[in-house]
């Protein structure tokens, strides 16, 4: 039986020179979305701005989204926002926080629910209190900033000065890309977005780690190969796991797009978004960006052997 393969043995494409393109366009990118996020900020879930979500679908299949918003104005409730969602006739009702506290917001979902429940059928109703929301906007900050600091910690210590500098680059570079992705795509960032941006900090270092491994071995082995070649060599040897990963990763999280259902939905989409983001920088921007940082000048620290005649011309391996 013949195994598959998305990567060619011997591969040995030259992943660097796309640096010229690859740094100028994220750099870019990533300074339109700071701006973006500084005017727009991001479309926060009840989470974190407290109030009542209701998700409602049509007994008819098809949703007059215009009916519910006359509907949604006549509660009083302030400025609901009413969004469809999905083919089969799905609605979703924000209601803001009401004075007069946990006693007026239940009475003011009764009061829709009396209203709607005529032609729809009620999935999904959630309400958060002001000081829930509170509590959840510092814990969730604060969880993301421990779990940044541990991963420079940890790079601090496993790598050399240069290589750690090069994979912060590229951490940071991932979470500001995806966060870009929420403020662009106006997605509903709550506290599954936060686990979403853990998993994907944690995605984006596996991914860096691997051929930084790779290429720390290769530093030992030819030392006198010139940089861009020997990091061009350790993206081609590495290229066959990274392309299974990402494939088998984005299948899943396709899987879950389609028929994971609309609680996991915008978690699969942002994790499927941070799969591409993260192989991405792997190759064109965590891999290049050693060439700036000086990582000939590295002492291994470790005894090498002889570099073998024509180990310049060496062609990639796939990694084990």
């Amino acid at each position: 039986m013949k195994l598959l393969r998305l990567v060619p043995d011997g591969m040995n494409f030259g992943f660097v020179r796309f640096r010229r393109f690859s740094f100028p366009f994220s750099a870019t990118l990533s300074v339109v979305i700071v701006a973006l996020f500084l005017y727009h900020g991001l479309h926060l879930g009840i989470d974190f701005t407290g109030g009542t979500l209701i998700e409602v679908q049509a007994k008819s299949g098809k949703a007059d989204v215009g009916a519910v918003r006359q509907i949604a104005q006549g509660l009083n409730a302030g400025e609901v926002e009413v969004q469809e969602f999905g083919d089969k006739g799905g609605v979703s009702l924000r209601i803001p926080l009401q004075p007069g506290g946990d006693q007026a917001q239940n009475a003011l979902v009764a009061k829709a629910r009396g209203v709607l429940e005529k032609d729809y059928d009620f999935q999904r109703v959630e309400t958060v209190g002001p000081r829930v929301s509170g509590e959840l906007v510092q814990l969730g900050t604060l969880g993301v900033v421990l779990s940044i600091l541990s991963v420079m910690i940890y790079l601090w210590l496993r790598f050399e000065m240069n290589f750690a500098v090069g994979a912060i680059i590229g951490t940071m570079h991932d979470i500001v890309l995806t966060m870009g992705f929420f403020v662009i795509s106006r997605v509903e960032f709550n506290m599954t977005s936060i686990a979403a941006i853990l998993t994907i900090v944690g995605y984006s270092l596996n991914e860096t780690v691997v051929v930084f491994d790779r290429t720390r071995e290769l530093l030992r082995r030819y030392k006198t190969m010139p940089v861009e070649e020997l990091l061009d060599l350790s993206v081609n040897s590495t290229m066959s796991r990274t392309a299974m990963t990402a494939t088998t990763a984005a299948l899943s999280l396709l899987a879950l797009v389609i028929f994971g259902g609309r609680t996991i939905e915008g978690f699969a989409i942002v994790m499927l978004t941070g799969v591409a983001i993260c192989t991405y920088s792997a190759i064109f921007i965590s891999s290049p960006v050693l060439i700036y940082l000086g990582i000939r000048a590295i002492d291994m620290r470790e005894p090498t052997p002889a570099e073998p005649a024509g180990a310049a011309k060496v062609r990639a391996k796939p990694a084990a």
